[in-house]
């Protein structure tokens, strides 16, 4: 290894455990809300059903009337089972951080004020936020294991025909 590899194998593994740390963050979220973790009130269970995680919107936006309370969790939960399936995939890799680090600041400062201090620290939520942001500005090769860095490898091409390259046009033959 060279000196101008350890950094960019460390983007490299930053941008990886960034990545999965924060889709299993939003998927797991996700699965406690509709029971996939256990029932309310059981082991770490924090939501166990809909309704409950509802209940939890309602203190965290006391500022919502009741049916926007419904729509804004509706709206938190499909936001999170996107953010988490695209960084999951590495799918849109530096949108899907931008977006996640929006989502992740919202929830911080709802808890921060409507919950006390301690809550987003406790939950570090402010930590995952700046994972988030990190994850937005690493480099695009800093990419790894994604479906970004194979669409961007194919578009540079592999060098063989069929596999993003051209086939080059020889004067004696035409254009396919």
């Amino acid at each position: 290894m060279t000196a101008t590899d350890a950094p960019a194998r460390a983007w490299a593994l930053a941008t990886l455990v960034a990545r999965l740390a924060l889709a299993a963050g939003f998927l797991s979220a996700v699965a406690d809300r509709f029971g996939l973790w256990g029932d309310p009130g059981t082991g770490e269970v924090a939501w166990g059903t809909y309704a409950a995680y509802l209940d939890y919107v309602r203190d965290l936006a006391p500022y919502f009337p009741g049916t926007l309370v419904d729509l804004a969790g509706g709206a938190a939960t499909a936001a999170e089972l996107v953010l988490g399936a695209a960084l999951l995939a590495g799918a849109g890799t530096r949108l899907a951080a931008r977006a996640s680090a929006a989502v992740l600041l919202g929830f911080a400062l709802s808890m921060f004020f409507f919950s006390g201090f301690e809550a987003p620290l406790n939950a570090s939520v402010f930590s995952a936020c700046a994972a988030a942001l990190l994850l937005a500005v690493a480099p695009a090769s800093a990419y790894v294991l994604t479906l970004d860095h194979r669409l961007r490898r194919a578009r540079r091409g592999s060098g063989r025909p069929g596999r993003g390259a051209r086939r080059p046009v020889r004067a004696d033959r035409p254009a396919a």
